[in-house]
């Protein structure tokens, strides 16, 4: 297939990888075969062969992975059994008596990662609530593991200012860009190491499939991060990878759909008496504001809100009907959850007041239904719960 000389927008590269590693069009396939061979013939002439085992490398996962390369304009992408091994390989490449630095409301699961393991191996983890503030870095800092916009609380960190932070110490930067999509932000082109992913969410998009990325334009450090896959045995598999390929292709319609039903939903939120405040992007101040405006092209189409004091959140999600009380985001259809006894449920009460995240606190992360039958499922659960005047 000729690649194209002009250059393509996002929502033309999602549809069309003309990337050089697509498997073999033989048969004029236009989507990428799913090969679940577990072990591949070798040649008998003492050549190289492509694939040995599906562990070390597969057609299918190679699609996926130069597609999203292909996608992000990086040069290197590995594929993960899910977000948390693609997390937990790059934390593998930290060494004894180095320090990370991390988000304070950063994902439970990397949270409980760092709880485990940092500390069982010499590896020190500080928490740090507000990234933009900071001037200097201990000197035995080895990594910058952020998310922004934050998890729950919507916080955003400047990533070029954190950049410039780590080449005081030398430190590698990581973005966990699941949230926004490189539709929305663009870490790589902010001048960060890596960029990894939880493609369960918005690149796969459909609640089916569990997978993680890294990307990097560092050779070497790709070449370290890929023998420790191999080590850790922990890939992704060949359906998943097709289930991503697929998905990637509607990724910027469905990110367009969603983003537009979220900003409704946060106005009506916004303005109802048992709400008592709204958490988007931007929300906590005007630098972060800024910050945002700056480096993302959208909100995204996840938020929070607070319900008001006495209100049970457990009575209010019993009486919606379409919106489903469940963990994850970035599917086609709404999920709200409980961040404080749901995803971040780890930490102590101390830990998550100290993160913003209150028990009266809610998640919604939205789909591409129709918004006015959305809205109505909240109005009617807000009904149910809202003091009478």
């Amino acid at each position: 297939m000729p690649i194209p000389d002009t250059p393509l927008s996002f929502a033309t590269r999602v549809v069309n990888d003309y990337s050089a590693s697509r498997p073999s069009e033989e048969y004029g396939a236009v989507i990428p075969p799913i090969y679940l061979a577990s072990t591949f013939a070798q040649p008998t002439d003492g050549t190289s062969p492509v694939y040995g085992y599906q562990r070390s490398g597969n057609p299918t996962r190679g699609a996926v992975e130069s597609a999203l390369a292909y996608v992000e304009g990086a040069r290197h992408c590995l594929a993960f059994a899910t977000g948390m091994a693609a997390s937990a390989t790059i934390f593998s490449s930290l060494h004894t008596n180095q320090r990370v630095l991390l988000t304070s409301s950063v994902y439970g699961g990397t949270f409980l990662f760092a709880q485990q393991f940092f500390a069982a191996r010499g590896i020190s983890a500080d928490f740090v609530e507000d990234f933009n503030s900071l001037q200097t870095i201990p000197e035995d800092t080895g990594l910058i593991f952020l998310e922004t916009p934050t998890n729950p609380t919507l916080r955003v960190t400047d990533i070029a200012h954190v950049v410039q932070l780590a080449k005081q110490a030398g430190a590698k930067v990581v973005v966990d860009n699941t949230f926004s999509t490189s539709y929305i932000q663009d870490p790589l082109k902010e001048g960060v190491d890596a960029v990894v992913y939880s493609g369960t969410k918005y690149l796969a998009g459909h609640s089916d499939a569990l997978a993680g990325f890294i990307l990097t334009n560092d050779h070497t450090w790709y070449e370290s991060l890929k023998i420790a896959s191999k080590a850790l045995g922990n890939p992704l598999s060949p359906f998943d990878s097709y289930s991503v390929i697929r998905g990637l292709k509607t990724l910027a319609i469905r990110l367009d759909r969603a983003q537009q039903n979220a900003l409704e939903l946060r106005k009506f939120l916004a303005n109802h008496p048992a709400v008592e405040r709204v958490l988007a992007p931007g929300w906590f101040s005007e630098q972060e504001k800024e910050i945002h405006r700056r480096q993302s092209r959208g909100d995204g189409a996840l938020f929070s809100f607070e319900l008001k004091k006495g209100i049970n959140f457990f009575d209010f999600a019993a009486h919606l009907k379409l919106i489903r009380f469940a963990v994850s985001l970035g599917s086609v259809e709404t999920l709200i959850c409980h961040p404080a006894t749901m995803i971040h449920e780890n930490l102590t009460p101390a830990e998550r007041a100290k993160a913003g995240i209150s028990d009266q606190l809610l998640r919604l992360a939205v789909g591409i239904e129709d918004v006015a039958d959305l809205r109505a499922d909240l109005a009617g659960a807000l009904s149910f719960v809202t003091p009478e005047k």
